[in-house]
């Protein structure tokens, strides 16, 4: 039975198209402004607080490859996209308990397991539509530009993407079986993911202090290695999955306890 996929799929079509076209003019600007950041790229770079370029990853940001991972991706993909994951995902099960959606799904013949599944599922609109949408802005942008980027490395890069953006998912839709409300998952799932980014981020500026940034997703996806060295970390992604797949078995199980 497929009834839940189907209909969580269309109601992500809109909210993920407008969040493309939002994010879509939002890296055409950036991209625009990259010939004259170039040239004065040194200046800039000594000018940028340490603190800022920790959170960014910025490197060889005179490079299109370094602009693209420290700018484009860290924000774009690892903040924006992100905290969207993990709002959205916050929502699907505690809204529909809120408004006894839940009651009258679980009177047909679907287990519990199968809702959660099915409506984590749906979060191939959004991924689909996030890589496919901007993958096509970022690649006509630099040719208008007149800038490169290897296609390859581009779409590599956009693959890496999946694995951190389903642990922010994860992270949602525990949040979303767990707490009672549904303001106080999203709000909860947004602000984990932001702070989660930014201790990461801040972990960088004392190596005695690296080690707190272990616990954030981003840890395990640095845009600026594939896209400036090319150096594709599948061990890194193998840990999100993992830490993706234990957050959805958590989030069955306690689904599967409640009372609703």
């Amino acid at each position: 039975m497929t009834a839940v996929l189907r209909a969580e799929s269309r109601q992500l079509v809109r909210s993920s198209l407008v969040l493309t076209g939002l994010l879509g003019l939002v890296l055409a600007f950036v991209l625009a402004v990259f010939p004259g950041f170039a040239e004065e790229a040194e200046l800039i770079e000594e000018a940028f607080p340490p603190v800022l370029l920790g959170l960014l990853g910025i490197e060889e940001i005179h490079t299109i490859e370094g602009f693209v991972g420290g700018y484009i991706f860290s924000i774009i993909w690892l903040l924006f996209a992100g905290i969207y994951f993990a709002y959205v995902s916050a929502g699907m099960i505690v809204d529909d308990i809120r408004t006894r959606r839940m009651d009258l799904l679980l009177s047909t013949p679907v287990s519990r397991e199968s809702v959660v599944l099915q409506k984590v599922a749906a979060l191939w609109v959004p991924l689909v539509a996030l890589n496919v949408g901007l993958f096509a802005v970022l690649y006509v942008g630099l040719l208008l530009i007149g800038e490169t980027l290897d296609p390859v490395t581009l779409v590599i890069a956009h693959l890496f993407t999946v694995p951190y953006l389903l642990v922010c998912a994860g992270i949602g839709i525990v949040l979303s079986v767990v707490l009672e409300r549904v303001e106080s998952a999203q709000a909860t799932a947004l602000g984990l993911v932001f702070v989660l980014w930014l201790v990461d981020g801040l972990s960088h500026m004392d190596p005695d202090f690296e080690w707190v940034g272990a616990i954030a997703p981003s840890r395990y996806f640095d845009p600026g290695d594939v896209l400036v060295h090319q150096e594709y970390a599948f061990a890194d992604a193998g840990v999100l999955l993992v830490a993706f797949f234990a957050l959805l078995a958590i989030a069955t199980v306690v689904f599967v306890r409640r009372d609703i």
